[in-house]
């Protein structure tokens, strides 16, 4: 409960320019996973996001028709296709990103860098103890 009710005091931060700009949590966290790598696969990227497939499946087709996102075929598997940012969706994060910094600048200021950074260490270590698969991708939100 103690982790829960952490994750809905820092959401509380993010949640008013998210619906501002039109985009859920889960939709935020794959366009920022997605600009940090060139292109990836869905299952990556469900990894990478800790969602489920199904709703993976779903976020990338809402995000696709939205033209935030481009998913191209694979040539070596039909199963499978690549998804990257769109240009469009480049441009989104660019005007909703600066509105994350300052909540992430926010959340620093209320529990200082070093506390902050503590904190990482632990859940990191946290979710190693507990047997989280190492192999993981992993997407770092920022730390600094």
């Amino acid at each position: 409960m103690a982790l829960l009710r952490a994750r809905e005091a820092v959401m509380e931060r993010f949640r008013p320019h998210l619906r501002r700009h039109g985009v859920t949590e889960q939709q935020w966290r794959v366009l920022r996973a997605l600009s940090s790598v060139d292109r990836t696969t869905a299952g990556a990227l469900a990894g990478l996001t800790v969602l489920s497939g199904p709703s993976l499946s779903r976020i990338l087709r809402d995000l696709a028709g939205r033209t935030l996102i481009v998913r191209k075929g694979s040539r070596t598997d039909q199963r499978s296709s690549w998804i990257s940012l769109s240009a469009a969706g480049r441009a989104f994060l660019g005007r909703v990103a600066p509105e994350s910094e300052a909540a992430y600048d926010g959340i620093e200021r209320s529990v200082g860098r070093e506390r902050l950074a503590a904190l990482h260490e632990i859940l990191d270590d946290f979710e190693g103890r507990l047997g989280a698969e190492a192999s993981r991708p992993r997407y770092i939100a920022r730390r600094r």
